[in-house]
């Protein structure tokens, strides 16, 4: 791998992202905590082992300390999809890297062209949109803002090919290509089960066996996180049915809490 990759977050996305590039080279990891750097290492390992993957431990740096960053030429920032969070974040990282260091964010709905003013670097900033779980999905969504400079596509497409994705450039639009289309379908089948009282397992078998979907609408909802599929809805404009609103008020965020539309 050229450039020397960084990765700020230690959630699912975070982790999943730091597990690919491993198998490519040394990644560095930022986590807020010493607890969340104990969690994010113990998932990233678990994440390697399930994969069977021969990958040097020490490729995989956790640190908790921004300033460790310094030296990295292409971060990328995969915390909570919160504008105001990321762009604190992004701001922070902007005085710490180097001239011509990248900026990214695995934002799956918000405006890229926004958070790349707020990293101070709008030329050197991107959208790296991707998809959960990071080590299974091969599609990235990349989204440049206007300033983006040539250096920053090319080296963007290149990190892409280094950790083995396909790249698809699509329009800075909330939800971009992927989330557009899938979340109102998602919704719709919540409002199903809230409309007629079907067993959400009902209702994923259906879409297994009868349209070929890999996995149901409700464990897709429970796999990408009911909070985080919230975010989305809000930001692409798709009334969040009122059961998801429930079940995040509860805590049952889906996979990563034990309990969403079904229970893990």
């Amino acid at each position: 791998m050229r450039d020397r990759l960084a990765i700020a977050g230690s959630g699912a996305i975070a982790c999943g992202m730091a597990a690919t590039a491993a198998h490519h080279g040394p990644v560095l990891l930022l986590a807020r905590s010493d607890s969340s750097a104990e969690r994010a290492g113990a998932m990233v390992e678990k994440t390697l082992d399930r994969l069977g993957a021969e990958v040097d431990p020490e490729h995989v740096q956790i640190v908790t300390d921004p300033a460790a960053l310094a030296q990295a030429t292409f971060v990328v920032e995969a915390v909570v999809e919160d504008h105001d969070v990321k762009a604190r974040l992004l701001a922070e990282l902007d005085g710490i890297l180097g001239p011509t260091a990248i900026l990214a964010s695995t934002t799956s709905s918000l405006s890229v062209e926004s958070l790349a003013e707020a990293s101070g670097r709008p030329e050197r900033f991107l959208g790296l949109h991707v998809f959960n779980p990071v080590t299974k999905m091969e599609l990235i969504e990349l989204i440049f803002p206007t300033a983006a400079s040539a250096e920053t596509r090319a080296r963007a497409l290149e990190l892409c090919e280094t950790i083995e994705k396909t790249p698809v450039e699509v329009p800075d639009v909330p939800g971009f290509v992927v989330n557009r289309l899938l979340f109102p379908y998602l919704f719709s089948a919540v409002r199903l089960v809230e409309d007629t009282g079907m067993d959400p397992a009902g209702v994923d078998t259906c879409m297994r066996l009868g349209a070929g979907h890999p996995m149901g609408p409700l464990a897709l909802l429970d796999l990408v996180g009911l909070d985080v599929s919230s975010a989305i809805g809000q930001a692409i404009g798709e009334p969040v049915p009122p059961r998801i609103r429930e079940l995040t008020a509860e805590g049952a965020l889906g996979r990563k809490s034990g309990r969403g539309f079904h229970t893990y």
